[in-house]
């Protein structure tokens, strides 16, 4: 691979401007293409045939054309002090305001709480609802502003009134420089790692244009195939980290054959021979990571993982193509000038180089110490992580106390309890209907209103046929407690006792109750995913390293920063520890996709670090024997690079830390901190310890195994010393 990437990058070098030009072709063709076609994310986050979906699609079928399909928004009044919603002037108000959204086109049907005779005890709070012709994602920005221009005027007479819908967004988030600020301080990594102003340029403009690709492709997908806006926000988030990575590599590598007295054209095409293919590795990495969500056989977290493998497929593209090109431009800037002086002098890079890493010696020296506090440190910080509670967002935790929705539940919450927010529905199914059929029925809602946890359960309404009857059950507590899930299994448990005596099936459904089989399903998909991919790494590493224990090693480290990575995540977003800090609007259950992606990201992460530090510690071992010099040189050429990389990902990744949107901040969180932990702690202390007390037996490989296993050299070093002797001997 190393000589066809050799070539690739001396082509691109030569034709640098058909290069570039195609490039931004491309990219502006795709444009083009996007906004003729637009985009349709789908928002639904549900999976096939849970228990939950398949009730939902009972009791669609049993009332099938019985009402409006459409869209419902709740409009949530509360009304002045010392007044109530009974209050004629209070109703007028409210009637006229819904009277006139009723006007719109779009809206089918609206309904005062009078009407839904929903008013709370004290007399102050109720909804009133607008049911929609079109489905949620159908309901057009106008129909969402023309309620919000309308409850204006109830809002005008000391009505509070907030508005909410499944599905609908009506606060918009205000606007955010999060992700721009941790553009600029990458930059400042990048300047502070080559003493240059230009050459920190580089990455990060060629990471915009691979990530530019990348995204538009995936926004055009929309229209063929269901995917989600998070996975968009994910691939944003990785395609950018990965992308200045990658080209901080090359770069690097880049700038070292410059030093030599190579030629640019020459520098370019060993650097994408040599750096490059370490490159494509990792991005291969990555990728299989991502891929590999699909094993959950989730749809929409399969979508997930194929919209991120796509902007990491165009980061590796643009970094060993498009940078190559780029740097046969304007790479002989990127040499002594006054701005690097400056930068060299700031830096301290104006100093001669010792030929030693300050902190892999104090590592190598006391081993042991360094890695029983490594270890213990992420041991501990991985302990809340055992009593991790899954679940999917709701407007009480993922929702800013600025945004109507979240005041909206906050309103019905103080109305009507927790339990409100996280109504199941439970059909009772009859085998065969008979005359005691409904009396039956009724003796089962009676023995569910005494179930503990039950605040309330409505009368049972039958459908059409007669076997299937629906009631609304109103737990005691939230949608994001354990007690509801608790509930649930229990109604469940129960309908096995029904069937058995009186043939009657009970099936709940909800949007409470998909969330926690949601939950529940990504939850058993994790241990075999989690297998697959640590069984993967394990063999990619035996096969690039040549060794059986620094394998083991990597891995094992792997599962340590993951460990601590959700125990941070459970400590802060579920316990509700630093909430304020971290800008989440309150505690709550840990996103239930998370702990998957947060594996199949890191596992990519983990191993590219593992591969740029490690390979230069088996060249240098190769060639003298010595373990502790291999890890000292590894260490000095390769950490400043690893450093410079886990800073920058960390950089990206704070940024959408700091979004509004709490799902894409936990990952943000959980990402920044996962580099953090793997990076620094396992990859710079951890591995270089652990190898310091391995010794030679590190790099212990069976002779039989060795025959064996192909011979991966992902820096293609062999091949590109030989170029690198064929051009000295031309100079």
């Amino acid at each position: 691979m190393a000589k066809y990437l050799y070539r690739l990058g001396q082509w691109a070098a030569i034709h640098r401007k058909k290069v570039v030009f195609s490039m931004l072709g491309i990219l502006l063709v795709l444009a083009a293409l996007a906004l003729n076609m637009g985009s349709s994310f789908n928002e639904d986050l549900t999976i096939p045939n849970t228990p939950a979906d398949r009730a939902g699609k009972v009791i669609s079928e049993e009332f099938k054309g019985a009402g409006s399909q459409g869209a419902k928004v709740q409009i949530v009044f509360k009304a002045p002090e010392n007044e109530t919603l009974e209050s004629a002037e209070v109703q007028q108000v409210i009637t006229d305001t819904l009277n006139e959204i009723k006007k719109d086109p779009d809206v089918a049907s609206v309904a005062t709480p009078m009407q839904l005779m929903n008013i709370s005890e004290d007399k102050r709070i109720g909804y009133g609802e607008v049911t929609f012709k079109v489905k949620a994602e159908e309901v057009t920005e106008d129909s969402k502003n023309n309620i919000l221009d309308h409850i204006k005027t109830t809002r005008d007479a000391g009505i509070q009134t907030e508005v909410r819908g499944d599905n609908l967004a009506f606060s918009e988030s205000a606007a955010h420089f999060a992700e721009a600020a941790g553009i600029v301080i990458a930059f400042f990594v990048l300047a502070v790692t080559f003493a240059s102003f230009v050459a920190a340029g580089l990455p990060i403009l060629t990471a915009v244009l691979g990530l530019g690709i990348g995204l538009i492709g995936i926004v055009i997908g929309t229209n063929f195939i269901d995917i989600q806006s998070v996975s968009i926000s994910l691939a944003a988030m990785l395609g950018l980290a990965v992308g200045i990575d990658y080209a901080l590599f090359i770069m690097s590598r880049f700038k070292e054959q410059l030093a030599k007295g190579y030629s640019v054209q020459q520098s370019i095409a060993i650097a994408n021979g040599t750096a490059g293919g370490a490159v494509v590795f990792a991005g291969i990495t990555v990728v299989i990571g991502l891929l590999g969500l699909a094993v959950a056989q989730i749809p929409f977290l399969t979508m997930m993982g194929i919209s991120a493998a796509v902007s990491i497929l165009t980061a590796v593209l643009v970094s060993i193509i498009v940078l190559p090109a780029i740097l046969g431009m304007i790479g002989h800037k990127i040499g002594p000038s006054k701005e690097n002086k400056f930068l060299q002098k700031l830096t301290g890079m104006d100093k001669k180089k010792e030929g030693s890493s300050k902190w892999g010696e104090f590592v190598t020296k006391r081993p042991l110490i360094v890695s029983i506090v490594a270890i213990a440190l992420l041991v501990i910080i991985a302990v809340p992580m055992f009593h991790m509670n899954l679940g999917l967002p709701s407007d009480g935790t993922t929702k800013s106390t600025e945004t109507t929705e979240r005041r909206a539940y906050d309103l019905l919450t103080e109305a009507y309890d927790e339990g409100f927010n996280a109504s199941l529905v439970v059909a009772a199914k009859a085998e065969e209907a008979d005359s005691k059929t409904p009396q039956t029925v009724n003796e089962i809602a009676k023995e569910l209103s005494e179930l503990s946890g039950v605040k309330s359960v409505t009368p049972a309404f039958p459908g059409p046929s007669g076997e299937l009857y629906v009631m609304n059950i109103i737990p005691e507590t939230g949608p994001d407690d354990t007690k509801t899930k608790d509930l649930v299994k229990t109604i469940r448990e129960k309908s096995e006792q029904a069937e058995k005596e009186n043939q009657i099936e009970l099936m709940v459904t909800g949007t409470t109750a998909m969330n926690i089989d949601i939950a529940q399903k990504l939850n058993d998909a994790l241990p075999i995913f989690a297998s697959l991919i640590v069984g993967l790494a394990y063999v990619l590493l035996v096969l690039v390293f040549r060794s059986l224990l620094i394998p083991l090693k990597a891995v094992l480290g792997f599962l340590l920063s993951l460990g601590a990575t959700l125990g941070f995540v459970v400590f802060i977003v579920q316990d509700g520890n630093l909430l304020d800090l971290f800008g989440f609007p309150a505690s709550g259950p840990i996103l239930a996709f998370l702990p998957v992606i947060l594996i199949g990201i890191l596992f990519g992460l983990a191993m590219d670090y593992e591969i740029f530090l490690v390979s230069k510690m088996r060249e240098v071992y190769v060639h003298t024997g010595d373990p502790r010099k291999a890890i000292l040189d590894g260490m000095r050429d390769s950490g400043r690079v690893v450093t410079a990389a886990g800073l920058i990902m960390m950089a990206v990744f704070i940024g959408f830390m700091m979004t509004p949107d709490a799902m894409i901040k936990v990952m943000g969180m959980a990402l920044a901190f996962g580099v953090l932990f793997d990076a620094f702690v396992v990859r710079m202390t951890i591995v270089p310890a652990v190898m310091a007390l391995m010794g030679k037996s590190a790099w212990y490989l069976p002779k039989w195994l060795d025959k064996i296993l192909p011979n991966i050299d992902v820096e293609g070093e062999t091949i590109m010393n030989h170029i690198e002797k064929k051009n000295e001997r031309a100079v």
